[in-house]
Parts: C-alpha cells; structure tokens; sequence
C-alpha cells in the first residue's frame, strides 16, 4: 500500500524530513568552483527521490522536499525551477533537459523511465551510477594525494638547493679559480636559469591552474591532455580502467531499460568526459550503422581490452548484454579499487628514488671541485 501525503504531512513530518537529513550530504564533494549540481548532489538527488517515489509520495512533493534539505542556494534554485516547470505541465525529463547542469544521458534515461512507468527504479540506477563515480573520484583522489605531496616538496627542495646552495658554492668556486666538472657546470647552469627565470615558471603555472576550467572547455587541449593521461606509466592504465567502470556501468543501465546499443552508446558519449573514450565510442558507432556487430566494433579501439570484447562477444551470442555488462562493471570497478591502493604504494618509494638521485647529483656536483681544491692545496 503506497504512502498518503496528506496523512504523512498531517502525523509525522518531522520523521520524514530528520530521515532525509540522515541521507543527505554524508559525503561532502570537494568543489574548487562550487559548481551547483555536482556528482555528489545528483547521487543525493537521484537515490532520495527514488526512494520517495517507491513510498508512494508525487513527484511534485518529493521535488519540494528535496529542495528544503538543500543547504546551498545554488542547488535550491535548481530544484525550484525544475518543480515550477513541472507544476506547469512539463515531464520531468522535459524539466531536466533545459537545465544546463543534466547531461542528455539523464534525460533519456528519465524519459524512459516515465514512459515505460519505472521512474522509481530508473532514478535507483541513476543514483548507484553516480555512487560508483563518485567512489572512483575518491579512490582516485586518495591514490595520488600523497604522492603528490611528495613531489611537490621535493620540487620545492630542489628549487631551494638551485637558486640558494648552489650559488653559495659557485661564489667560492670563482674566488679559488677551480676547473669545474662537466656535471658541475651543468648544475650551476641549471641554477641560473632558475635565478632568472623562475619567477616566470612559477607564475606560468599558477596561470595553468587559474584556467584549468576554461581551458578544460577546448576540446583539442582536452584531446592533448586525456591522451597525455593514458600514456603516463601506472596513472594511465588507472584512468582507464576508472572510464571503463563508467562505460560498462552505464551500458548496464541502459540494456536494462530496454535502449537499443546503437543509442545507448550515443546517450553513453553525453555522459562520460573522457575525450579518448567519446572519440572511440564515435567511430563503434559509425561501424555498428554499418552492420557491424559491437564486439567487432570495439576490438577496432586500443582502449576497450581483450577481456571486454570477449565477453561482449558472448553476450551477443546469448543474449545477455545486460548481465554481462553488469560482470564487467563489477570486474572493473574491482580493478579500480586494487589499482588505487596498488598506485599509491608503488609511487610513494619512486618518487622518493628521484629525489634522492636530484639531491645526490645536486650534492656530488658542488663537492667534486671542493676535493679537487683540498688536494691543490694539500
């Protein structure tokens, strides 16, 4: 028997709203822009009306009381709009679509789900897929976090040692008249290229992270950029296999709500960001219009693995696309989670290598004409 509004609203409102607060926001999503309706908000969002609408409550009312546990007036205002469009006689995907900050991937997904009258479970597998993004940005956040630390301290000891150390020894160097080493010279140029232009480097990066945003808009620098990201040892194949999760989590969905493969890989480019993955997915799509089969189509790409098109493969044979995209999801999103803790482990005792070989060299280099000045005067 579903839930009556009125009689909820009448006996216990109180209840309702403190059990949604509960579920709300117990993982906060770190923003650098504060962009409204993030990944985390739209798992919140997805998940809670879900389970509102599964307890019987209208969408309009489940709208309202999703708005009320919002804490941002960025996020407010979304949910009041897309309530208003609704209240005068638009869909729910309709009232998606024209908000900027909902992919067509939602909105599909959501036009499904109210035409074949599984909104609820739609909305279910929408929640669980940005639950398993959001996990990946977290696992991928914790595996690079401390390396990163690492190095930029290390970045920062070395810039010490050249602009500072080195010019030291370099003074006493020119007052004795010594022959310096090869590998001397080489680091006190080194040195002065940082004294002069360091200040240059440092303020060319902070102008790279000030505009990642809007650099991040150019589809040919983030074509340069996810390349770049792939070709990098250890990082790459984690980024891969973190898109992977998504691709096959997100097929999962679609097959389950009945959308044919052709437009599910088209609805599947709209929601993943990841430009080596949407230029692949185009041309699969090319060559299933063509009568392509999707196994033969995807063994075409460096990115989709042996592993997937085998399993595709099968699953064109029996039938079971759904069930066997579901198995690579579950595969990958396990990959995932060994990769990330395998990654930090592995960079930790590299990173710490180089260092110690840059402040070694640094070192031995500043010494070497010190010894050689010892014996002279011996």
């Amino acid at each position: 028997m579903a839930f009556q509004l009125d009689n909820i609203q009448k006996k216990k409102p109180s209840i309702l709203k403190e059990n949604l607060k509960e579920t709300s926001f117990l993982k906060k999503e770190i923003s650098l822009f504060n962009t409204p309706f993030g990944n985390k908000i739209k798992e919140d969002f997805y998940t809670e009306l879900s389970v509102l609408l599964k307890a019987g409550i209208t969408l309009k009312d489940g709208l309202e009381l999703l708005q009320n546990s919002q804490k941002k007036k960025q996020n407010k205002d979304v949910l009041n709009i897309i309530s208003n469009n609704i209240v005068s006689g638009q869909s729910l995907s309709e009232a998606l679509k024209v908000q900027k900050q909902f992919t067509d991937y939602e909105y599909y997904s959501v036009k499904i789900g109210e035409e074949t009258g599984s909104l609820y479970q739609v909305m279910e597998q929408l929640g669980s897929f940005f639950a398993r993004k959001n996990e990946q940005h977290r696992n991928l956040i914790s595996a690079l976090t401390y390396p990163i630390i690492i190095l930029s301290t290390a970045v920062l000891v070395v810039a010490f040692m050249l602009r500072f150390v080195v010019p030291m020894f370099q003074d006493i160097f020119k007052q004795q008249g010594v022959e310096l080493p090869a590998i001397t010279k080489f680091i006190i140029s080194m040195s002065e290229f940082a004294g002069t232009y360091g200040w240059l480097m440092l303020l060319i990066v902070i102008v790279l992270i000030a505009s990642k945003s809007f650099l991040n808009k150019k589809k040919k620098f983030k074509n340069i950029k996810d390349r770049l990201i792939l070709k990098l040892p250890f990082i790459g194949n984690f980024v891969k296999s973190i898109y992977l999760s998504q691709f096959t989590q997100a097929i999962s969905l679609l097959t389950a709500s009945k959308v044919p493969v052709v437009n599910s890989i088209q609805l599947v480019k709209q929601m993943i960001d990841f430009y080596p993955l949407q230029h692949a997915l185009e041309t699969v799509e090319e060559h299933i219009l063509k009568g392509q089969s999707l196994s033969n189509s995807l063994s075409e790409h460096k990115l989709f693995d042996a592993k997937m098109i085998a399993l595709v493969r099968v699953a064109e044979e029996t039938n079971q696309t759904e069930f066997i995209f579901d198995r690579l999801n579950m595969q990958y999103n396990t990959q995932v989670q060994q990769q990330s803790k395998m990654l930090s482990t592995i960079m930790e005792p590299i990173i710490i290598l180089i260092v110690g070989i840059l402040v070694g060299v640094i070192l031995i280099a500043m010494y070497l004409p010190m010894f050689k000045l010892s014996s002279v005067m011996g």
